[in-house]
């Protein structure tokens, strides 16, 4: 298991101060909290691995970080409650498991996700994709067929609700976003010797709109203060190994430097003029 920033898959998505740790297996379910334990103790044995390896990914990421370790419980809605003064995500899926955490004084929320690289089963694109997003997705088909972009799109918006609901957010449903690439791919690339070519590596950003007002600031508490999660957020995708992941990181807004309103503010202001 690794944990630190630069892992094989996160590291690609997580900007400079988050940290990741990753696995493609379950090993041996050990070293969790009993409390976390307590929380899958009535699961089936697929979920309680799942959930385990990802607590322990968790925990992983959260030692490079520097933060104490600790029971890592629920919180609202089910979501991790990650310690104070950091946010978080958890993802996981056939073949992986990972987790990703970063300063809540640097970030005001981040989300990953990862998924299997398939088409969406029949039926659903139509639940996911909304607005431009339908012809978006057949333009890029036509541009790099050996990507699932309907998949792509379903773990943006995964990737933008749990940085949604990290920041206090409630419900958003798949058509309260709107998600842009930004410059695709135009081919395959011409695969290297000894590699599978139904198993393309592609990366890129998108842009994902919020069609809501956005979650307000939760309360104060960890410095420098509650921010409003903008209604613009920017993520990454990466395309390998058959799978696909996405993430959203939302940097907290950096203060403005006070403006003395003169040029000099060791000197007193001058006085008005007498005329």
């Amino acid at each position: 298991m690794s944990a630190r920033r630069g892992a094989p898959l996160l590291g690609a998505l997580l900007p400079e101060g988050a940290y990741g740790a990753e696995e493609t297996g379950d090993p041996e379910p050990a070293g969790l909290f009993p409390e976390e334990a307590a929380l899958v103790a009535r699961a089936t044995p697929g979920r309680r691995r799942e959930f385990t390896t990802a607590r322990l990914c968790a925990h992983r990421a959260l030692a490079a970080l520097g933060v104490p370790r600790a029971p890592l419980l629920r919180g609202r809605r089910g979501a991790p409650a990650w310690p104070a003064g950091t946010v978080g995500g958890l993802t996981h899926c056939a073949g992986f498991r990972g987790a990703a955490v970063a300063p809540a004084a640097r970030f005001l929320a981040l989300g990953i996700d990862a998924e299997p690289h398939a088409p969406l089963p029949p039926g659903v694109r139509g639940a996911v994709a909304f607005g431009p997003e339908p012809a978006r997705l057949r333009e890029l088909a036509a541009r790099r067929p050996d990507i699932a972009w309907d998949r792509l799109l379903f773990s943006a918006k995964e990737s933008v609700y749990k940085a949604w609901s990290g920041c206090g957010g409630a419900w958003l449903g798949f058509e309260d976003v709107e998600v842009a690439w930004e410059a695709a791919p135009e081919e395959a690339p011409d695969p290297s010797p000894g590699t599978d070519t139904d198993d393309p590596a592609a990366t890129g950003r998108f842009r994902a709109r919020l069609l809501v007002p956005p979650p307000e600031p939760a309360s104060p508490g960890t410095p420098p203060g509650p921010c409003r999660l903008p209604s613009l957020l920017r993520g990454r995708w990466l395309v390998r190994d058959g799978l696909l992941l996405t993430s959203v990181a939302v940097p907290r807004p950096v203060p403005r430097p006070h403006r003395h309103p003169y040029p000099y503010p060791s000197r007193t202001a001058p006085k008005e003029s007498a005329r």
